[in-house]
């Protein structure tokens, strides 16, 4: 962060023009770690500045999508190899809609988003299921039984989300019946998932399978208590 915003700016797709040499001279597949790609696009937004570029919408420069495009869209799989991108993304005041994390997000297969109320809660991983997202969710590539389970428990977490005013303001006795199995449901699934799957499993001796088939159960049991 000491460095010019020109260098700074420019580092990025120094480090992706190395990832590709190895993929189309060496024949590799690469793997390509970028913390934090909002730091590409801060540089990117001193530079506008600095050329006197007219800003965009939150300040950013007007350039932001072509500019992420030219980055983002080099990383791909050819006949020689391939590279794939792991990328820590900065969210500025916790706003998904903001234009740097939406931008990067539209170039990405799949997103793991950290919740701060999760991880207030004590859950680790402080993985927020309703915001995150894969393009490998479909039913013709995961199977229908793990569609359904996903749909299933984001419902029933979408829903929790939409009681918590209620719950912070009356209390739990003011829900319907429904409604409180379903908090006691997603109170559960949240417990759930803080649990290690198949990256685990040479450590808890249960394959992931296991895994999908309880939560499968906790996000359908109509006998959940809190």
């Amino acid at each position: 962060m000491n460095e010019p915003p020109g260098a700074r700016m420019r580092v990025g797709l120094t480090a992706l023009t190395m990832a590709e040499y190895f993929r189309d001279v060496n024949g590799q597949d690469v793997l390509l770690f970028i913390d934090n790609i909002f730091r590409f696009i801060q540089a990117g937004s001193e530079v506008s500045a600095l050329l006197g570029r007219m800003p965009s919408a939150v300040g950013y420069q007007p350039t932001l999508s072509t500019g992420m495009g030219s980055l983002q869209e080099r990383i791909t799989s050819t006949k020689e190899g391939s590279i794939t991108s792991i990328q820590a993304v900065y969210v500025p005041s916790d706003d998904l809609t903001d234009p740097a994390p939406a931008t990067t997000f539209a170039h990405l297969d799949a997103t793991t988003v950290l919740s701060r109320g999760l991880a207030a809660k004590g859950i680790y991983p402080a993985v927020d299921a309703l915001d995150s997202t894969s393009m490998m969710l479909q039913p013709r590539i995961i199977g229908e039984e793990h569609y359904g389970t996903a749909q299933r428990v984001k419902q029933t977490l979408q829903r929790y989300k939409e009681l918590q005013d209620i719950i912070a303001i009356l209390g739990l006795d003011e829900l319907s019946e429904e409604d409180r199995l379903n908090v006691a449901r997603a109170r559960n699934i949240e417990r759930f998932l803080s649990q290690p799957f198949f990256v685990a499993e040479i450590f808890t001796g249960s394959p992931g399978v296991c895994s999908l088939t309880v939560l499968s159960t906790v996000a359908h049991n109509k006998h959940n208590e809190s």
